[in-house]
Protein backbone atom coordinates (compact mmCIF):
# COMPACT_ATOMS: atom_id res chain seq x y z
CA UNK A 1 0.00 0.00 0.00
CA UNK A 2 1.61 3.37 -0.98
CA UNK A 3 2.65 5.77 1.76
CA UNK A 4 0.93 9.14 2.01
CA UNK A 5 3.08 11.88 0.52
CA UNK A 6 3.94 14.61 3.03
CA UNK A 7 5.40 17.23 0.67
CA UNK A 8 2.96 19.79 -0.79
CA UNK A 9 2.17 18.90 -4.40
CA UNK A 10 0.21 20.75 -7.03
CA UNK A 11 -3.50 20.01 -7.17
CA UNK A 12 -4.68 18.25 -10.33
CA UNK A 13 -4.80 21.10 -12.87
CA UNK A 14 -8.09 20.02 -14.44
CA UNK A 15 -9.82 20.65 -11.10
CA UNK A 16 -8.92 24.37 -11.04
CA UNK A 17 -9.63 27.26 -13.37
CA UNK A 18 -6.60 28.27 -15.42
CA UNK A 19 -6.18 31.58 -13.54
CA UNK A 20 -6.57 30.10 -10.02
CA UNK A 21 -3.10 31.12 -8.88
CA UNK A 22 -3.71 34.72 -9.96
CA UNK A 23 -6.96 35.10 -8.05
CA UNK A 24 -5.57 36.03 -4.61
CA UNK A 25 -3.63 38.93 -6.09
CA UNK A 26 -6.37 40.45 -8.24
CA UNK A 27 -7.52 43.66 -6.56
CA UNK A 28 -11.14 43.26 -7.65
CA UNK A 29 -11.53 40.14 -5.49
CA UNK A 30 -12.31 40.25 -1.74
CA UNK A 31 -9.21 40.19 0.42
CA UNK A 32 -8.80 38.79 3.94
CA UNK A 33 -8.60 41.24 6.83
CA UNK A 34 -7.15 41.36 10.31
CA UNK A 35 -9.90 40.39 12.75
CA UNK A 36 -8.10 41.36 15.95
CA UNK A 37 -10.00 40.54 19.13
CA UNK A 38 -13.39 40.18 17.48
CA UNK A 39 -14.81 36.72 18.14
CA UNK A 40 -14.35 34.40 15.19
CA UNK A 41 -14.96 30.92 13.86
CA UNK A 42 -12.50 28.99 11.70
CA UNK A 43 -13.95 27.04 8.78
CA UNK A 44 -11.47 24.57 7.34
CA UNK A 45 -12.13 23.67 3.71
CA UNK A 46 -10.05 20.78 2.37
CA UNK A 47 -11.86 20.57 -0.96
CA UNK A 48 -12.25 24.22 -1.95
CA UNK A 49 -16.02 24.16 -2.39
CA UNK A 50 -17.36 24.74 1.14
CA UNK A 51 -17.35 28.55 1.43
CA UNK A 52 -21.00 29.11 0.36
CA UNK A 53 -22.16 26.60 2.98
CA UNK A 54 -19.86 28.13 5.58
CA UNK A 55 -21.27 31.58 4.93
CA UNK A 56 -24.80 30.21 5.22
CA UNK A 57 -23.88 28.72 8.61
CA UNK A 58 -22.49 32.09 9.68
CA UNK A 59 -26.03 33.51 9.69
CA UNK A 60 -26.80 31.46 12.80
CA UNK A 61 -24.72 33.67 15.11
CA UNK A 62 -22.54 36.75 15.39
CA UNK A 63 -19.04 35.35 14.84
CA UNK A 64 -16.68 36.58 12.14
CA UNK A 65 -15.45 33.94 9.69
CA UNK A 66 -12.02 32.56 8.92
CA UNK A 67 -12.86 31.28 5.44
CA UNK A 68 -9.41 30.17 4.31
CA UNK A 69 -7.84 27.98 6.99
CA UNK A 70 -5.25 25.35 6.25
CA UNK A 71 -2.29 23.89 8.10
CA UNK A 72 0.96 22.94 6.44
CA UNK A 73 0.08 19.29 7.10
CA UNK A 74 -3.30 19.75 5.42
CA UNK A 75 -1.69 21.44 2.43
CA UNK A 76 0.53 18.41 2.02
CA UNK A 77 -2.29 15.93 2.50
CA UNK A 78 -4.62 17.68 0.07
CA UNK A 79 -1.91 18.56 -2.47
CA UNK A 80 -2.86 22.25 -2.51
CA UNK A 81 -0.91 25.49 -2.33
CA UNK A 82 -1.66 28.45 -0.03
CA UNK A 83 -2.69 30.46 -3.10
CA UNK A 84 -5.19 27.80 -4.16
CA UNK A 85 -6.76 27.70 -0.70
CA UNK A 86 -7.19 31.47 -0.65
CA UNK A 87 -8.49 31.55 -4.22
CA UNK A 88 -11.13 28.92 -3.41
CA UNK A 89 -12.39 31.04 -0.51
CA UNK A 90 -12.48 34.13 -2.71
CA UNK A 91 -14.51 32.36 -5.39
CA UNK A 92 -17.00 31.19 -2.78
CA UNK A 93 -17.29 34.67 -1.28
CA UNK A 94 -17.99 36.22 -4.67
CA UNK A 95 -20.52 33.51 -5.54
CA UNK A 96 -22.32 34.04 -2.22
CA UNK A 97 -22.36 37.83 -2.43
CA UNK A 98 -20.80 38.13 1.03
CA UNK A 99 -19.59 41.67 1.77
CA UNK A 100 -18.34 41.34 5.34
CA UNK A 101 -14.82 40.98 6.70
CA UNK A 102 -13.13 37.60 6.85
CA UNK A 103 -9.77 36.14 7.77
CA UNK A 104 -7.31 33.61 6.38
CA UNK A 105 -5.56 31.31 8.88
CA UNK A 106 -2.12 29.84 8.20
CA UNK A 107 -2.58 27.06 10.71
CA UNK A 108 -0.02 25.18 12.82
CA UNK A 109 3.13 26.81 11.47
CA UNK A 110 6.36 25.30 12.77
CA UNK A 111 9.20 26.87 10.76
CA UNK A 112 10.29 30.13 9.16
CA UNK A 113 9.75 28.50 5.78
CA UNK A 114 6.14 27.80 6.77
CA UNK A 115 5.67 31.44 7.75
CA UNK A 116 7.19 32.82 4.56
CA UNK A 117 5.19 30.49 2.32
CA UNK A 118 1.80 31.24 3.88
CA UNK A 119 2.49 34.97 4.18
CA UNK A 120 3.37 35.07 0.48
CA UNK A 121 0.08 33.30 -0.17
CA UNK A 122 -1.84 36.24 1.31
CA UNK A 123 -2.79 34.86 4.74
CA UNK A 124 -3.44 37.27 7.61
CA UNK A 125 -3.87 35.02 10.65
CA UNK A 126 -0.89 32.92 11.74
CA UNK A 127 -1.17 30.04 14.20
CA UNK A 128 2.24 29.40 15.74
CA UNK A 129 2.84 25.79 16.79
CA UNK A 130 6.00 25.45 18.94
CA UNK A 131 5.06 21.95 20.09
CA UNK A 132 8.40 20.51 18.95
CA UNK A 133 10.03 22.58 21.70
CA UNK A 134 7.65 21.57 24.49
CA UNK A 135 9.24 19.11 26.92
CA UNK A 136 6.45 16.86 28.14
CA UNK A 137 8.90 15.00 30.38
CA UNK A 138 8.76 17.98 32.74
CA UNK A 139 5.56 16.56 34.24
CA UNK A 140 7.45 13.61 35.73
CA UNK A 141 10.69 15.32 36.83
CA UNK A 142 11.43 16.07 40.47
CA UNK A 143 14.27 17.21 42.70
CA UNK A 144 17.74 17.44 41.20
CA UNK A 145 16.55 16.11 37.84
CA UNK A 146 14.04 18.95 37.56
CA UNK A 147 16.63 21.55 38.54
CA UNK A 148 19.16 20.21 36.05
CA UNK A 149 16.59 20.20 33.27
CA UNK A 150 15.66 23.82 34.04
CA UNK A 151 19.30 24.89 33.88
CA UNK A 152 19.64 23.08 30.57
CA UNK A 153 16.69 25.01 29.09
CA UNK A 154 18.11 28.29 30.41
CA UNK A 155 21.55 27.51 29.01
CA UNK A 156 19.88 26.89 25.67
CA UNK A 157 18.94 30.58 25.51
CA UNK A 158 15.37 30.60 26.79
CA UNK A 159 16.33 32.92 29.69
CA UNK A 160 19.37 34.87 30.83
CA UNK A 161 19.74 32.95 34.08
CA UNK A 162 17.88 31.08 36.81
CA UNK A 163 18.20 34.23 38.90
CA UNK A 164 16.28 36.14 36.24
CA UNK A 165 13.48 33.56 36.23
CA UNK A 166 13.14 33.56 40.00
CA UNK A 167 13.20 37.34 40.23
CA UNK A 168 10.37 37.54 37.72
CA UNK A 169 8.11 34.87 39.21
CA UNK A 170 9.10 33.05 42.39
CA UNK A 171 6.92 34.13 45.30
CA UNK A 172 5.00 36.60 43.15
CA UNK A 173 1.20 36.81 43.32
CA UNK A 174 -0.94 37.87 40.37
CA UNK A 175 -4.50 39.18 40.72
CA UNK A 176 -5.85 38.17 37.34
CA UNK A 177 -9.43 39.34 37.79
CA UNK A 178 -12.71 37.76 38.71
CA UNK A 179 -11.48 37.30 42.27
CA UNK A 180 -8.81 34.86 41.03
CA UNK A 181 -5.26 35.00 42.40
CA UNK A 182 -2.42 32.85 41.12
CA UNK A 183 1.03 32.62 42.67
CA UNK A 184 4.33 30.89 41.95
CA UNK A 185 4.81 29.81 45.56
CA UNK A 186 6.15 26.35 44.74
CA UNK A 187 9.65 26.53 43.28
CA UNK A 188 9.17 23.11 41.68
CA UNK A 189 6.06 24.29 39.82
CA UNK A 190 8.00 27.27 38.44
CA UNK A 191 10.93 25.12 37.33
CA UNK A 192 8.50 22.67 35.72
CA UNK A 193 6.97 25.49 33.69
CA UNK A 194 10.46 26.58 32.62
CA UNK A 195 11.37 23.07 31.50
CA UNK A 196 8.09 22.32 29.80
CA UNK A 197 7.50 25.62 27.99
CA UNK A 198 10.66 27.77 28.19
CA UNK A 199 12.14 26.80 24.82
CA UNK A 200 8.69 26.76 23.20
CA UNK A 201 7.96 30.31 24.37
CA UNK A 202 11.30 31.55 23.07
CA UNK A 203 10.65 29.90 19.71
CA UNK A 204 7.11 31.28 19.52
CA UNK A 205 8.47 34.78 20.15
CA UNK A 206 10.99 34.28 17.34
CA UNK A 207 8.24 33.11 15.01
CA UNK A 208 6.25 36.26 15.82
CA UNK A 209 9.24 38.30 14.62
CA UNK A 210 9.36 36.28 11.39
CA UNK A 211 5.63 36.78 10.87
CA UNK A 212 5.83 40.54 11.27
CA UNK A 213 8.75 40.68 8.84
CA UNK A 214 6.97 38.46 6.30
CA UNK A 215 3.91 40.72 6.46
CA UNK A 216 6.01 43.78 5.55
CA UNK A 217 4.38 46.12 8.05
CA UNK A 218 0.78 45.10 7.28
CA UNK A 219 0.29 43.54 10.71
CA UNK A 220 -0.94 40.06 11.58
CA UNK A 221 -3.27 38.20 13.89
CA UNK A 222 -0.98 35.79 15.76
CA UNK A 223 -2.17 32.79 17.71
CA UNK A 224 0.10 30.74 19.96
CA UNK A 225 -0.98 27.11 20.19
CA UNK A 226 0.17 24.85 23.02
CA UNK A 227 -2.75 22.42 22.77
CA UNK A 228 -0.76 19.52 21.31
CA UNK A 229 0.88 18.41 24.57
CA UNK A 230 0.65 15.22 26.61
CA UNK A 231 -1.15 16.87 29.54
CA UNK A 232 -3.54 19.81 30.04
CA UNK A 233 -2.12 23.30 30.41
CA UNK A 234 -2.47 24.26 34.08
CA UNK A 235 -3.55 27.80 34.99
CA UNK A 236 -0.04 28.55 36.32
CA UNK A 237 1.51 27.29 33.09
CA UNK A 238 -0.88 29.41 31.03
CA UNK A 239 -0.02 32.44 33.18
CA UNK A 240 3.70 31.75 32.70
CA UNK A 241 3.26 31.48 28.93
CA UNK A 242 1.16 34.63 28.70
CA UNK A 243 3.45 36.75 30.86
CA UNK A 244 6.54 35.58 29.01
CA UNK A 245 5.05 36.28 25.58
CA UNK A 246 4.12 39.76 26.78
CA UNK A 247 7.56 40.38 28.30
CA UNK A 248 9.20 39.38 25.02
CA UNK A 249 6.95 41.68 22.98
CA UNK A 250 5.14 38.85 21.19
CA UNK A 251 1.56 40.10 21.08
CA UNK A 252 -0.80 37.14 20.80
CA UNK A 253 -4.28 37.80 19.47
CA UNK A 254 -5.26 34.38 20.78
CA UNK A 255 -3.82 31.54 22.82
CA UNK A 256 -4.84 27.88 22.53
CA UNK A 257 -4.16 25.94 25.75
CA UNK A 258 -4.75 22.24 26.08
CA UNK A 259 -7.91 21.96 28.18
CA UNK A 260 -8.91 19.19 30.55
CA UNK A 261 -10.92 16.35 29.05
CA UNK A 262 -10.56 14.81 25.62
CA UNK A 263 -10.81 16.76 22.36
CA UNK A 264 -10.79 13.87 19.90
CA UNK A 265 -11.24 14.54 16.22
CA UNK A 266 -14.72 14.63 14.74
CA UNK A 267 -16.73 13.82 17.89
CA UNK A 268 -18.11 15.49 21.01
CA UNK A 269 -16.11 16.42 24.10
CA UNK A 270 -15.31 13.68 26.60
CA UNK A 271 -14.97 14.85 30.18
CA UNK A 272 -16.48 16.57 33.19
CA UNK A 273 -18.53 19.51 31.87
CA UNK A 274 -18.74 21.32 35.22
CA UNK A 275 -14.99 21.10 35.82
CA UNK A 276 -14.29 22.13 32.23
CA UNK A 277 -16.32 25.32 32.63
CA UNK A 278 -14.70 26.19 35.96
CA UNK A 279 -11.19 25.82 34.54
CA UNK A 280 -12.17 27.66 31.38
CA UNK A 281 -13.14 30.66 33.52
CA UNK A 282 -9.61 30.77 34.91
CA UNK A 283 -8.00 30.41 31.49
CA UNK A 284 -10.21 33.19 30.10
CA UNK A 285 -9.23 35.48 32.97
CA UNK A 286 -5.55 34.74 32.37
CA UNK A 287 -5.91 35.53 28.66
CA UNK A 288 -7.46 38.89 29.55
CA UNK A 289 -4.81 39.64 32.17
CA UNK A 290 -1.83 38.83 29.94
CA UNK A 291 -3.18 40.22 26.68
CA UNK A 292 -5.93 40.87 26.33
CA UNK A 293 -6.07 37.78 24.14
CA UNK A 294 -8.79 35.48 22.93
CA UNK A 295 -9.16 31.91 24.07
CA UNK A 296 -8.86 29.62 21.07
CA UNK A 297 -10.47 26.17 21.06
CA UNK A 298 -8.65 23.74 18.77
CA UNK A 299 -10.13 20.49 17.51
CA UNK A 300 -13.35 22.43 17.96
CA UNK A 301 -15.39 20.39 15.50
CA UNK A 302 -18.49 18.74 16.93
CA UNK A 303 -17.83 19.63 20.61
CA UNK A 304 -21.51 20.44 21.04
CA UNK A 305 -21.74 19.76 24.78
CA UNK A 306 -19.21 22.46 25.69
CA UNK A 307 -20.23 25.19 23.24
CA UNK A 308 -22.75 26.94 25.52
CA UNK A 309 -20.14 27.13 28.30
CA UNK A 310 -17.46 28.33 25.88
CA UNK A 311 -19.79 31.08 24.65
CA UNK A 312 -20.82 32.10 28.18
CA UNK A 313 -17.30 32.22 29.58
CA UNK A 314 -15.33 33.66 26.67
CA UNK A 315 -17.94 36.12 25.44
CA UNK A 316 -16.44 38.42 22.85
CA UNK A 317 -12.92 37.00 23.23
CA UNK A 318 -13.28 33.69 21.46
CA UNK A 319 -11.93 31.78 18.49
CA UNK A 320 -13.00 28.24 17.56
CA UNK A 321 -11.13 26.20 14.97
CA UNK A 322 -12.80 23.46 12.91
CA UNK A 323 -11.63 21.61 9.81
CA UNK A 324 -12.36 17.93 9.34
CA UNK A 325 -16.07 18.21 10.05
CA UNK A 326 -16.62 20.05 6.75
CA UNK A 327 -14.89 17.20 4.90
CA UNK A 328 -17.21 14.73 6.59
CA UNK A 329 -20.26 16.74 5.54
CA UNK A 330 -18.94 16.72 1.98
CA UNK A 331 -18.85 12.93 2.21
CA UNK A 332 -22.46 13.04 3.42
CA UNK A 333 -23.36 14.50 0.02
CA UNK A 334 -21.42 11.69 -1.63
CA UNK A 335 -23.21 9.12 0.54
CA UNK A 336 -26.60 10.41 -0.59
CA UNK A 337 -25.85 11.15 -4.24
CA UNK A 338 -23.15 8.60 -5.14
CA UNK A 339 -23.53 5.73 -2.66
CA UNK A 340 -21.31 3.39 -4.66
CA UNK A 341 -18.45 5.87 -4.53
CA UNK A 342 -19.04 6.41 -0.81
CA UNK A 343 -18.87 2.67 -0.16
CA UNK A 344 -15.54 2.45 -1.99
CA UNK A 345 -14.17 5.42 0.01
CA UNK A 346 -15.22 3.77 3.27
CA UNK A 347 -13.56 0.50 2.31
CA UNK A 348 -10.37 2.27 1.31
CA UNK A 349 -10.40 4.36 4.51
CA UNK A 350 -10.67 1.22 6.58
CA UNK A 351 -7.62 -0.20 4.77
CA UNK A 352 -5.65 3.00 5.48
CA UNK A 353 -6.88 3.58 9.01
CA UNK A 354 -4.17 1.92 11.10
CA UNK A 355 -1.42 3.77 9.23
CA UNK A 356 -3.12 7.16 9.01
CA UNK A 357 -4.33 7.31 12.60
CA UNK A 358 -0.74 7.60 13.90
CA UNK A 359 -0.70 11.41 13.88
CA UNK A 360 -4.10 11.81 15.55
CA UNK A 361 -5.51 11.50 19.06
CA UNK A 362 -8.55 9.27 18.63
CA UNK A 363 -10.09 6.23 20.34
CA UNK A 364 -11.91 4.52 17.45
CA UNK A 365 -11.01 1.05 16.24
CA UNK A 366 -12.00 -0.72 13.05
CA UNK A 367 -13.95 -3.26 15.07
CA UNK A 368 -16.25 -0.47 16.28
CA UNK A 369 -17.77 0.07 12.81
CA UNK A 370 -19.30 -2.45 10.45
CA UNK A 371 -17.68 -3.00 7.07
CA UNK A 372 -19.54 -1.23 4.24
CA UNK A 373 -20.13 -4.37 2.19
CA UNK A 374 -23.83 -5.18 2.10
CA UNK A 375 -24.96 -2.02 3.93
CA UNK A 376 -27.78 -0.02 2.40
CA UNK A 377 -27.03 3.66 1.68
CA UNK A 378 -28.86 5.08 4.72
CA UNK A 379 -27.21 2.66 7.12
CA UNK A 380 -23.77 3.34 5.68
CA UNK A 381 -24.31 7.09 6.09
CA UNK A 382 -25.46 6.64 9.68
CA UNK A 383 -22.60 4.37 10.72
CA UNK A 384 -19.83 6.38 9.08
CA UNK A 385 -21.09 9.96 9.41
CA UNK A 386 -23.22 9.94 12.57
CA UNK A 387 -21.48 7.45 14.84
CA UNK A 388 -18.16 7.95 16.65
CA UNK A 389 -16.02 5.20 15.16
CA UNK A 390 -17.14 5.70 11.58
CA UNK A 391 -16.59 9.46 11.73
CA UNK A 392 -13.07 9.02 13.06
CA UNK A 393 -12.17 6.38 10.48
CA UNK A 394 -13.15 8.77 7.70
CA UNK A 395 -11.71 11.83 9.44
CA UNK A 396 -8.12 10.66 9.83
CA UNK A 397 -7.84 9.14 6.34
CA UNK A 398 -8.79 12.29 4.43
CA UNK A 399 -5.26 12.81 3.10
CA UNK A 400 -5.01 9.33 1.63
CA UNK A 401 -8.49 9.58 0.10
CA UNK A 402 -7.77 12.97 -1.48
CA UNK A 403 -4.31 12.23 -2.85
CA UNK A 404 -3.76 8.57 -3.67
CA UNK A 405 -7.09 6.80 -3.26
CA UNK A 406 -8.73 5.40 -6.40
CA UNK A 407 -11.94 3.63 -7.31
CA UNK A 408 -11.94 0.08 -8.61
CA UNK A 409 -12.10 1.65 -12.05
CA UNK A 410 -8.87 3.54 -11.46
CA UNK A 411 -10.34 7.03 -11.05
CA UNK A 412 -9.08 9.23 -8.22
CA UNK A 413 -11.54 9.48 -5.35
CA UNK A 414 -10.95 13.24 -5.27
CA UNK A 415 -12.20 13.66 -8.81
CA UNK A 416 -15.38 11.76 -8.00
CA UNK A 417 -15.95 13.71 -4.78
CA UNK A 418 -15.51 17.10 -6.47
CA UNK A 419 -17.73 16.10 -9.36
CA UNK A 420 -20.48 14.99 -6.96
CA UNK A 421 -20.25 18.18 -4.90
CA UNK A 422 -20.32 20.41 -7.97
CA UNK A 423 -23.37 18.57 -9.34
CA UNK A 424 -25.15 18.88 -5.98
CA UNK A 425 -23.99 22.31 -4.81
CA UNK A 426 -27.29 23.22 -3.13
CA UNK A 427 -27.32 20.03 -1.05
CA UNK A 428 -23.67 20.60 -0.14
CA UNK A 429 -24.48 24.07 1.18
CA UNK A 430 -27.55 22.76 3.02
CA UNK A 431 -25.70 20.06 4.94
CA UNK A 432 -22.87 22.45 5.80
CA UNK A 433 -25.29 25.09 7.01
CA UNK A 434 -27.17 22.59 9.15
CA UNK A 435 -24.06 21.11 10.75
CA UNK A 436 -21.84 24.18 11.15
CA UNK A 437 -24.85 26.34 11.93
CA UNK A 438 -25.49 24.13 14.96
CA UNK A 439 -21.93 24.84 16.14
CA UNK A 440 -22.43 28.57 15.85
CA UNK A 441 -25.90 28.66 17.41
CA UNK A 442 -24.69 26.84 20.51
CA UNK A 443 -21.62 29.04 20.85
CA UNK A 444 -23.69 32.21 20.56
CA UNK A 445 -26.54 31.19 22.85
CA UNK A 446 -24.28 31.18 25.91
Amino acid sequence: MPELAEEPLRQQPQLLPKNALLLPFMSNLPQPSLLGLRSSFGFGDRLGLATPGHLAALRHGNLLPILAQQSVRELSRTQRTPQEVLAAAQRGIVASGYKGVWGADADHLKTKEDVDSLAAGGFTFFTVDPSAYVQNRADTLTGDDLGAAALEVIAGGAFESLTQVESLYFGKRFEIGGGITLAFEDRGALLRAVVKYGAAIAYAAQMAVWIEAARHGLGADIEVSVDETDSPTTPLEHLFIGLELKRRGAKATSVAPRFIGEFEKGIDYKGDLVRFEEELKVHAAIAQFCGPSQISVHSGSDKFSIYPAVGRVCGNFLHVKTAGTSYLEALRVVARCAPGLFSEIVGYSRDRFELDRASYHISATLADAATPKGLDAKTAERIYLDEVAGRQILHVTFGSVLTIGKTEGGRLFKEGILETLQANADLHSEVLEAHLGKHIRLLCQG
